[in-house]
């Protein structure tokens, strides 16, 4: 991956972007993007949008969800130990002994989240353990509630330890590729296109809210009013142990971006999208997708009059995690797809289904 692009996806990681606290992550696209996009603008939910050609037509929307999942403050008790909520739909078989940053209005703070030792169990818990979040807490190691009080505030968003790592080969883990993988490969998109001359108008589209029920998508995309509108998010990897095919389909890292097809992808656009792949020869994954899906585009498609909607995916392993896996490769050649894609956008193609 090309050195100044592996560095925004960097910078990306390593700023924390729960659901409502998106500003960190944002700033750092919005500084990416100078550069290439010809206008950059962020509206008043917090979407930041970076367009080029902005007076073509037709008006093409590019969707990543730049917020991850995370927890809130809710409470200090007289001994200085937190209780907190989560925000978004949290994996709570995952949350114990892990470590977590705080982030207050003095910076980040390093806490870990505890629970009742295996060995003070009952029989009963052991055998039907039932995992809440209630029964948890994160202890940054204040002496009382006064001492905790003094760094930590109700509200305070959290997030899982930051950053990226590099495993073996274009692997690399982290929490929150879901979905800041999508706003870079939106942003690269945009970058790759940048010299390019293009009829169709790009708005390249960094969403907020995603994981509290699309919000972003919806607010942004009334404003731009686009008649095409794609979403880049993850989906599920099924080349791990214990992965169910039969639920999850064929999907392997590395194996190159996932194309959807279903009731929320519009035809006509899903056959630019494979025939751009087939004509650049990047290689793809089919992934069924029955009914309505749980990302941006859902809420792009039923904006306003409708949109000519459809949904590009990354692979990712251990999604909600901690521990998320995706392929380099992989975020390169979505981006290799779009663009092609969008270069083949004319103003009069037709995207009415017939």
């Amino acid at each position: 991956m090309r050195k100044q692009s592996l560095q925004f996806l960097s910078n990306l990681m390593a700023v924390p972007s729960p659901s409502g606290f998106e500003q960190p992550a944002q700033q750092v696209v919005r500084e990416y993007v100078a550069d290439f996009a010809d206008e950059v603008r962020t509206d008043v939910h917090g979407n930041v949008i970076a367009a080029k050609n902005p007076d073509g037509f037709p008006r093409v929307m590019l969707a990543g969800h730049c917020d991850q999942i995370g927890f809130m403050v809710q409470y200090i008790n007289d001994n200085g130990f937190i209780n907190f909520a989560s925000i978004g739909g949290v994996d709570v078989a995952v949350v114990p002994g892990t470590r977590v940053l705080i982030h207050t209005k003095d910076g980040p703070l390093v806490g870990v989240i505890g629970r009742k030792p295996i060995h003070l169990l009952t029989p009963e818990e052991r055998t039907k353990p039932k995992l809440e979040l209630k029964k948890m807490w994160i202890d940054i190691g204040a002496k009382d509630k006064k001492a905790a009080e003094k760094i930590v505030q109700p509200g305070d968003p959290i997030t899982f330890e930051l950053g990226l790592h590099h495993l073996q080969g274009d692997l690399v883990t982290g929490a929150g590729f879901d979905d800041k993988v999508g706003v870079f490969v939106v942003m690269e998109t945009l970058r790759l296109l940048a010299d390019k001359k293009i009829e169709c108008a790009l708005f390249s589209v960094a969403t907020v809210q995603e994981e509290l029920g699309l919000r972003g998508a919806k607010t942004s995309a009334f404003g731009i009013d686009p008649q095409v509108g794609i979403a880049v998010d993850v989906t599920f990897a099924s080349d791990h142990p214990e992965a169910d095919k039969t639920l999850a389909g064929e999907i392997k890292l590395g194996s190159g971006p996932v194309i959807a097809r279903g009731p929320n992808i519009n035809p006509p656009l899903h056959e630019l999208i494979v025939a751009a792949a087939e004509a650049e020869k990047i290689p793809w994954q089919p992934e069924p997708a029955p009914r309505g899906t749980g990302t941006d585009a859902n809420a792009m498609q039923i904006t306003r009059a409708g949109v000519a909607a459809a949904l590009v995916s990354i692979p990712d392993r251990y999604m909600h995690t901690p521990v998320e896996i995706v392929s380099l490769k992989d975020l390169e050649n979505a981006a290799r797809l779009l663009a092609a894609t969008i270069a083949s956008i004319k103003p009069d193609t037709d995207f009415i289904p017939r």
